[in-house]
Parts: C-alpha cells; structure tokens; sequence
C-alpha cells in the first residue's frame, strides 16, 4: 500500500530530543567526555563572566559547538548557525532544546573569541586528554599528518 503524502502541521512534539539520536551514536560517548571536562572548569568560566549585563551564550554550548564545528568540517560560523538551526543531533549535543532560539553567527564568534582569548578553549581540551578513558587511547610512539592539512 502506498503511503499518503500529506504534510501535517502539528503544532506540538512530544517526542524527547533524546530519544531522537540512537543510543550507539559515536556523540553520547564523546558527549559525556566533553560534560565532564566542561564541569572541570566550572570555576574557570565564572571568573571570566562579570554579574551584570545580559547573559550571554553559555560557554559549555559555545565549547561544545566548536567540537562540532570541527568533527563536521563546518567552514564558517554562519553555516554552523544554519546547521543548529534544524539538525536535531547538533542541538541536542550542544544543549538546545527543539524550541530554543539559534544565537546570530556575529554574536558567537564574539563569544567564541572571548573563551579563546581567556584561553578556556585550550583548558578545555587539556581537561578532556587528561581523563583517564582518553589517556589510554594516546601515545606519543606514532604520528602522522595529511601534507594537505599542513598546507592550509
């Protein structure tokens, strides 16, 4: 029999977003990783916001959203924007809920440029290699590199 193609406009969805990504989906691994780092640096990311003025991006999501920037290959902050905008897996790695807005792309790379300038970034990627699941998986027998990511 063949299926209808009627387009429905349900207002509402009441399936969780995390039931939407597998259970086996190589990001829940990556996911917890990065949250017990991120929770690592907690005070780290108080002493780099003040109390007053509006709230800004929060740096987890921010941190969080560079990863996949990279993992994706993403090239610009407007795509990665465009991308959070209606990709499910990425707003539920970031932390967005199915209703929450997408941050403009200007007002991220100002946050960005505030975590990489305070060097959280880089406390970030230390406080993810030191943990003891990824300490196992590195070695400094062998490395190698693509000529091609050397280039660029």
């Amino acid at each position: 029999m063949r299926g209808s193609d009627q387009r429905s406009g349900k207002l509402f969805s009441y399936v969780d977003l995390e039931k939407r990504v597998r259970p086996d989906h190589p990001l829940r691994a990556i996911r917890a990783l990065t949250d017990s780092a991120l929770d690592s640096l907690s005070g780290d990311f108080a002493a780099l916001y003040s109390g007053l003025g509006r709230p800004s991006i929060a740096p987890e999501m921010l941190l969080r959203a560079m990863l996949l920037q990279a993992f994706y290959s993403v090239r610009s902050e407007r795509q990665l924007m465009e991308r959070l905008e209606f990709d499910l897996l990425f707003r539920w790695f970031v932390g967005l809920g199915m209703d929450d807005r997408v941050w403009d792309h200007s007002t991220f790379s100002k946050n960005r440029d505030r975590l990489l300038e305070g060097e959280i970034a880089a406390k970030f990627l230390t406080a993810v290699l030191a943990q003891p699941r990824i300490k196992r998986l590195l070695s400094s027998e062998h490395f190698s590199v693509d000529g091609t990511l050397i280039e660029t």
